[in-house]
């Protein structure tokens, strides 16, 4: 929880061009948006377009933390104890996960899932947040990633890691 008050921005975004475009549309019409219980009044919609990323790199800083799901959890004897497991920027295998997650992302758009991480180049500090009946933890992080421009712009508008519907990864405009 975040006391607000005053002036502000909500951002929602989506790789697909109908939704935002629908989004867009479907906010324009309105005053005010009930977010939570919370009444927010709406002043004005502006659509933000991703950049062009037309070399084919992007520089993404992530304003909400990051997380993956790694592999299950395993005992010294290879037995499974846990089904998933959270993984943070910094930690083992994390980018292995990281960019495994980017390109099911683009597959699931039928984009060219030709992405690479070339670097990270900042992770925040570990932070919790609820999400449904749990919590989640990740960290904010600084990441350049090559791949096919389309592919980037997509990514840019969805965001890093799992969990971007609850608000994980999201990325700074």
């Amino acid at each position: 929880m975040y006391a607000a008050g005053g002036a502000g921005t909500v951002e929602f975004s989506s790789p697909l061009t109908e939704v935002a475009h629908a989004l867009a549309a479907g906010l324009a019409g309105v005053r005010v948006l009930d977010w939570g219980g919370v009444a927010l009044q709406v002043g004005r919609v502006v659509p933000v377009f991703p950049p062009l990323f037309s070399d084919g790199s992007a520089v993404l800083r992530s304003v909400t933390p990051v997380v993956v799901k790694g592999p299950p959890g395993r005992d010294d004897d290879g037995k499974r104890v846990r089904s998933q497991r959270w993984l943070l920027p910094g930690e083992p295998e994390w980018d292995v996960y990281f960019v495994q997650n980017l390109r099911r992302k683009a597959e699931t758009l039928g984009l060219d899932p030709a992405v690479e991480l070339e670097s990270v180049t900042r992770v925040g500090p570990k932070r919790s947040f609820a999400v449904g009946a749990g919590a989640k933890v990740g960290a904010e992080v600084d990441v350049e990633l090559s791949g096919p421009p389309t592919t980037l712009q997509a990514l840019w508008s969805w965001g890093l890691g799992a969990a971007t519907s609850a608000g994980f990864g999201a990325v700074l405009p």
